[in-house]
């Protein structure tokens, strides 16, 4: 009997209020837009977002797959990449693999600090050719074929 005038002397949980109030928001399934563009006979795709793993390191090698399989030359613009992981840089260098095997002359350009310093540590910046800017990658195109022609 004790025990039950204890239990009812206990008050009841009120909801918290203000900024301590978890609230159960559904982000964004996908941190990552990719969008293609032609200028002539190369192919841009322009990343915004983060390239990380899941959802957004897969619609990369799902777009840009489709991409490999119909092009001969290919910008991976990166200017508007915020993060990218281990899944990310993996998915880079998948890419190139598939690239090479497709015979798609396979470039990278614009990458952030952030971005640059994790091609420098994984030595994929080595694999890979990789440009400051968009217009520096599609100049080097331009500098290949000069080239071919010597």
């Amino acid at each position: 009997m004790n025990n039950m005038q204890a239990i009812n002397d206990c008050q009841p949980w009120t909801q918290p209020v203000g900024p301590a109030v978890f609230r159960l928001e559904k982000e964004p399934k996908l941190k990552l837009s990719l969008e293609t563009r032609n200028r002539g006979d190369i192919v841009i795709v322009h990343c915004e977002g983060r390239i990380v793993y899941r959802d957004e390191a897969a619609a990369l090698a799902r777009v840009v797959g489709e991409v490999l399989q119909h092009a001969g030359k290919l910008v991976l613009d990166l200017t508007g990449v915020t993060s990218m992981d281990s899944a990310g840089i993996g998915e880079l260098a998948l890419l190139q693999t598939r690239a090479q095997k497709e015979n798609v002359a396979f470039k990278c350009a614009g990458a952030n600090s952030l971005v640059q310093n994790l091609l420098e540590l994984t030595n994929l910046d080595s694999v890979l050719d990789v440009h400051p800017s968009l217009e520096a990658a599609l100049e080097s195109f331009r500098e290949e074929e000069v080239c071919a022609d010597c």
